[in-house]
């Protein structure tokens, strides 16, 4: 392990961050908040942490693939370590390890909440948490990568680490320049839907920050309610951009490229589209009796949209429904959106890459000899594709499994643990039952909140950096 340059990067992560944070001091001085103070102390303590970090910068690079994830789990944990110091300054959330879990599910871009009562909360800090997810959605380390120069080794690694799904792939011969349109669309979706919003009378504050939330898929709000008292108006819009969201960020590029053909090539996007139309169909049908018509097809297609990108708001207590839909929206949070967005869960290429192989395989049993490979977009899947699929959900099922069973040991019912840690570890934000979308995560126990919270920073980062970090043998230096 190149220790030189984890501790260089880092540095930049901690100095970033102390700029960050300056958005929200910003906010308290608009509102004339006095929390405000608190939150120019930890851009400070950010600042020089951060310089004490990069001071000195390593002779030796090497920034390579396991010093990337290395330095990305690490980087991600230490931000959501001091991103909670404001939390627990201000006082509106004194207990750490709940600042922590609140600071840790906004950058992963959960939306798991232990805030049982947001109107009591300051605009500085309702700013700050949603900023969270801004952030955490395109990722941290994609954004340095677009202003910085990497020392060493090749800054596509740190990209391979943050970016969800199986594989990354260039827009753009340089990795920088791949970063800066990545950024560069990400924030002109975010643009176009304040502008929406705006449209629809919501206050500019409300409008930046549920925009934050919806392009960043994370789901804090600003109403104990979520999205429920707003108007249908409202709603629909967040839908449409929350969809817009799971959407692979590659077909973006190709249609701005003019490239249609290529783009509507996709089968993942054309496998997210059909898997969220039939949802919105089905749940429509399965509540039709609860709602009236107009109003059962923008409840199903808001928490579909919703659940399938991991974004967590709510219009209704869909705990409520029937069984049927229920299940749908179980599914929806497992199955998540497409690979190179903000969206969470498994991922849509993963889904496509498994079906596709248990195809192969049931048609190698039937002609022996054939020689049959996979292919995605037109272009044959690799091996080393499949087997890190394979891995990948292998992890998935060991880490889901062992933290269902350490969450049990609070003693709540199988669907509320069940749920918990599918949406932590999914970074979906709500769950079933005593974490349902009219609930919150405050009652569960430090042990829990701690486990929950290494499930969302494991989900954001595709579970293996999380994994390689509490790996013995990775902290070696190199010889």
């Amino acid at each position: 392990m190149n220790y030189g340059v984890v501790k260089y990067i880092l540095g930049w992560i901690l100095i970033a961050e102390a700029v960050f944070m300056l958005f929200p001091v910003t906010v308290g001085i608009i509102y004339g908040e006095n929390q405000l103070w608190w939150y120019l102390l930890t851009s400070g303590i950010c600042l020089v942490s951060g310089f004490l970090l990069c001071f000195k910068k390593p002779k030796r690079g090497g920034l390579y693939l396991k010093e990337g994830y290395f330095v990305v789990a690490l980087g991600w944990i230490l931000m959501s370590a001091f991103g909670a110091f404001p939390f627990v300054l201000t006082g509106e959330i004194p207990n750490y390890m709940d600042a922590f879990f609140e600071t840790a599910s906004g950058f992963s871009t959960t939306g798991a909440t232990i805030i049982t009562d947001l109107t009591v909360i300051s605009k500085t800090t309702l700013f700050w948490r949603s900023f969270l997810h801004l952030l955490g959605g395109m990722g941290v380390f994609l954004f340095l990568s677009a202003l910085l120069p990497m020392i060493g080794g090749n800054s596509a690694n740190l990209m391979k680490a943050e970016s969800t799904g199986p594989s990354i792939d260039k827009l753009v011969p340089r990795i920088k320049d791949t970063a800066f349109i990545l950024y560069a669309m990400y924030l002109a979706m975010g643009l176009l839907e304040v502008i929406a919003l705006l449209i629809c009378r919501m206050p500019l504050f409300e409008s930046l920050t549920l925009t934050f939330g919806t392009i960043g898929t994370g789901g804090f709000g600003l109403q104990n309610d979520s999205i429920a008292s707003y108007t249908p108006a409202v709603q629909w819009v967040i839908t449409v951009f929350m969809l817009m969201s799971g959407v692979n960020y590659n077909m973006y590029f190709l249609l701005v490229m003019r490239k249609f053909k290529s783009a509507f090539k996709m089968e993942e996007v054309r496998l997210y589209l059909i898997v969220y139309l039939v949802s919105v169909v089905l749940v429509t049908i399965n509540i039709r009796n609860l709602y009236p018509v107009k109003d059962a097809i923008r409840e199903a297609a808001f928490q579909c949209s919703t659940l399938i990108t991991s974004t967590g708001y709510a219009t209704a207590d869909y705990d409520l429904w029937p069984e049927f839909s229920k299940s749908i929206l179980i599914l929806l949070m497992l199955l998540g959106a497409c690979a190179g967005s903000t969206g969470g869960g498994i991922k849509m290429s993963r889904v496509l890459i498994l079906f596709k192989s248990v195809r192969k395989q049931i048609q190698i049993f039937i002609h022996p000899r054939a020689i049959k490979k996979i292919k995605m977009d037109g272009n044959t899947v690799e091996h080393d594709a499949v087997r890190a699929t394979n891995a990948y959900m292998s992890v998935f099922v060991i880490v889901f499994s062992v933290s269902v069973l350490l969450v049990s040991l609070n003693g709540f019912d199988f669907t509320t643990n069940f749920t918990a840690v599918l949406a932590c570890l999914n970074n979906m934000g709500p769950g079933m039952n005593l974490v349902g979308p009219s609930c919150n995560y405050a009652f569960f126990s430090g042990f829990s909140k701690f486990i929950l919270s290494f499930d969302m920073l494991a989900g954001r980062l595709e579970l293996f950096p999380m994994l390689l970090l509490i790996t013995p043998r990775s902290w070696r230096r190199h010889l």
